[in-house]
């Protein structure tokens, strides 16, 4: 087993640089990660992105580097002490059971001399890069002023990596760069599920709208053998085969895209899944009356808010003759019960086949990782992504500024 591990580290360490590559004793580390946590009435409310890097970061520690932490925090419109990282560096310490100094800048004469008075194995968190408006331009005189603070760039933080900020591409031109544990182990759990999957491959694709995810759809029909489409997006698939969906939700004016896709499907020879019965309601309200009608018998007054047994059924069943899964976005309203429960039960059934050594799941996506998070199965998956936008671009295959620059020259 650990000599698979090495095979498949050296593998990947042949196409990105990693900390492998890496010689970082006594050196100035600048470590992007994602700080950008939810934060309500002074508390961390989900620490499950800082919980990831945590392994990088005491690896880099212990490793004798003096580790400078860089991230943003929310949106913040010039120097706004309501976004400050303060606090979410006070969490990161917590988590990892280490101290760790927060500097109230992130360039400048405060952050120099904070690194300026650093020793081995030491860690520093800078304050939110967005304070700067050269974070978000990829400004080359900000990034200067960022590079001045390190010896090397280590980007542990995939979630960013879609946006070609000075803190996630910039650095990477003025600074020996590398993958951080966490960038790496997104990209090995990505080349499992798409670049070199186990046949057969099947997508899950829910979600509300068809208009979000054109790019993805079609990127996925060309490398998925099934594909499962699920929420309210299958509504408007639903109606392009001429059925009526009641009030569900539904985008009219991509009834032909939707016809396209599924006539691309047939032409590729994929199959396109689609719900056969659905759990339907006249109120969008936690408990509302609800019964289980076919996708032929929709009422007028009906709103489809999840799928029924026997699509639950059918997307087990196609789950159980699959190798490999990737899963972006949830079956219904899964926010609300009792429209949790196709989500729920599909996932269930993901996890077990998963533990049972039968199937490689990967999934991600916002909406994704707290529906699974309800059904209570995110440690049974092989990998879930925290990443958000960056997860959905690499779905639609669009390289990744923060992650191409890492590539092994």
């Amino acid at each position: 087993m650990a000599r698979c591990a090495r095979d498949k580290r050296r593998q990947m360490t042949n196409t990105f640089r990693t900390l492998d590559h890496a010689d970082v004793k006594g050196k100035r580390v600048l470590m992007r990660v994602d700080l950008n946590v939810p934060y309500e009435n002074g508390v961390v409310s989900d620490a499950t992105r800082i919980e990831r890097i945590a392994p990088s970061i005491t690896e880099l520690a212990d490793k004798g580097a003096k580790v400078i932490l860089l991230s943003h925090f929310g949106r913040p419109k010039g120097k706004d002490p309501a976004q400050s990282l303060k606090p979410v560096a006070a969490e990161v310490a917590h988590t990892i059971k280490r101290p760790i100094k927060f500097v109230g800048d992130c360039i400048g004469a405060e952050a120099e001399k904070a690194v300026a008075a650093m020793h081995a194995g030491e860690i520093i968190c800078l304050e939110n890069t967005r304070f700067y408006p050269g974070e978000e331009k990829n400004d080359p005189a900000f990034i200067k002023a960022l590079a001045k603070l390190g010896d090397l760039f280590v980007n542990d933080a995939f979630s960013v990596s879609h946006r070609a900020h000075a803190s996630t591409e910039g650095l990477s031109h003025e600074l020996p760069a590398y993958a951080g544990r966490t960038l790496q182990a997104e990209l090995e759990a990505f080349e499992k599920v798409l670049d070199k999957p186990q046949r057969p491959v099947v997508a899950i694709v829910g979600g509300a709208k068809i208009s979000t995810k054109l790019d993805l759809l079609s990127n996925l029909l060309a490398k998925v053998d099934v594909l499962i489409i699920g929420g309210a997006m299958a509504n408007t698939f639903l109606m392009a085969q001429g059925k009526s969906v009641g009030r569900s939700l539904v985008e009219k004016d991509l009834l032909d895209t939707a016809q396209k896709i599924m006539d691309q499907a047939k032409a590729a020879k994929r199959q396109i899944l689609l719900p056969v019965d659905a759990v339907v309601a006249e109120k969008f309200e936690a408990n509302a009356p609800s019964r289980v009608v076919d996708v032929d018998h929709i009422g007028d007054a009906d709103m489809m808010l999840d799928i029924g047994p026997k699509s639950v059924e059918q997307a087990v069943s196609v789950l159980a003759r699959a190798k490999t899964l990737v899963w972006n976005g949830p079956f219904g309203a899964f926010e609300i019960e009792p429209f949790d429960n196709g989500t729920v039960a599909v996932a269930e059934a993901a996890a077990e086949l998963t533990q049972a050594g039968k199937l490689v799941t990967v999934a991600g996506g916002g909406d994704t990782v707290a529906a699974l998070n309800v059904a209570g199965v995110v440690d049974r998956f092989t990998y879930v992504s925290t990443a958000g936008g960056a997860f959905l671009e690499w779905l639609e295959g669009k390289p990744l500024p923060g992650v191409e620059v890492l590539r092994a020259k």
